[in-house]
């Protein structure tokens, strides 16, 4: 029998993704999205308690896929208080209405590898403390720590997926690597000789995996049903000088580097890298798509976006 999935924040980024790999599976997917943007999901606000209740009741799903957040880390910095209440309510809400209608559901709660901070040793693994540095990291955090509550007071099965940095195809360009392949795709369209990328600290490091390969590693971690932290991650960082370099490579284009300094976030860690051997030991998962591939394909969707007329609506997405 297929299983009835449940996936909050499924008109977002990995969201889309997501719904779109369970249904491919044969899965009987109930997608939940404040939008309701997803063609076949359903519009639902989950700061309202009782009808997130209702709907996870409805659903009686056996998985449940916690996405939905406010998830930009330079956002968070201009309103805090949104991102810390919200983050945490909507948490809450997802939590309680699965104690209360679905206690036998596999909850994949999706955390975020920002909530380490600056590292104490590299690669990060689940053990190390929670040093969060920016809002946006400050509320996954508390949702991590929420979510970990309710596996150990009442019991419910919920792995706390700490994603570090992902990309590919239908980003939008508030995120870094997204933001960079746009610029390429419109210095491409425009015939520009040299490209130029503006940037942020060029030398911050991430730790990047395609968002293909991290909706499957959420799918493995449902299925393996194991609570506690686990990290989504690549375990090799890239530095924003190097990821421009790279979208030159992958294009066959010349590209520039520049600084902007409005882009410059407060706060920042250097490098943000994480260990996968939890996720690799739990479910034999492994990347499959090489960081250049998700340069092409994104650099790829941007062309198509900006010849369709369509680009300006994904930039502030």
């Amino acid at each position: 029998m297929s299983r009835r999935v449940v996936i909050t924040g499924a008109s977002g980024f990995a969201g889309r993704h997501l719904t779109a790999a369970c249904r491919a599976a044969g899965e009987e997917v109930v997608a939940l999205s404040r939008s309701g943007r997803v063609p076949g999901a359903t519009a639902l606000d989950l700061l309202d308690a009782e009808a997130t209740r209702a709907a996870v009741g409805a659903a009686a799903p056996d998985v449940v896929y916690h996405l939905a957040a406010l998830a930009h880390v330079g956002r968070s910095w201009s309103d805090p208080r949104a991102t810390l209440a919200h983050n945490q309510a909507m948490t809450l809400n997802v939590l309680e209405a699965i104690r209360s209608e679905a206690p036998g559901a596999v909850v994949v709660a999706v955390s975020s590898g920002e909530i380490y901070g600056p590292p104490s040793f590299l690669p990060v693994d689940e053990a190390a403390e929670l040093r969060p540095q920016n809002p946006y990291a400050v509320s996954k955090a508390a949702g991590d720590l929420l979510a970990g509550f309710y596996a150990d007071a009442h019991g419910l099965r919920v792995v706390r997926a700490r994603a570090f940095n992902h990309a590919g195809p239908g980003q939008p360009a508030l995120y870094a690597l997204a933001s960079f392949a746009r610029q390429v795709a419109e210095g491409i369209e425009a015939g520009d000789d040299p490209i130029r990328v503006m940037t942020g600290n060029p030398g911050s490091r991430r730790d990047f995996t395609d968002v293909r390969d991290v909706v499957r590693a959420y799918r493995r971690l449902a299925a393996a049903g194991e609570s506690g932290p686990v990290n989504v991650c690549s375990g090799h960082s890239v530095s924003a000088r190097e990821l421009v370099h790279a979208l030159g490579r992958v294009t066959g284009v010349a590209t520039a580097q520049e600084l902007d300094a409005k882009l410059v976030r407060a706060h920042e860690v250097a490098e943000i890298r994480g260990s996968a051997a939890r996720l690799q030991a739990l479910t034999g998962w492994e990347p499959e798509i090489a960081l250049e591939t998700t340069l092409a394909d994104t650099v790829a969707w941007w062309r198509e976006e900006i010849r369709a007329g369509r680009a300006g609506d994904r930039v502030h997405e």
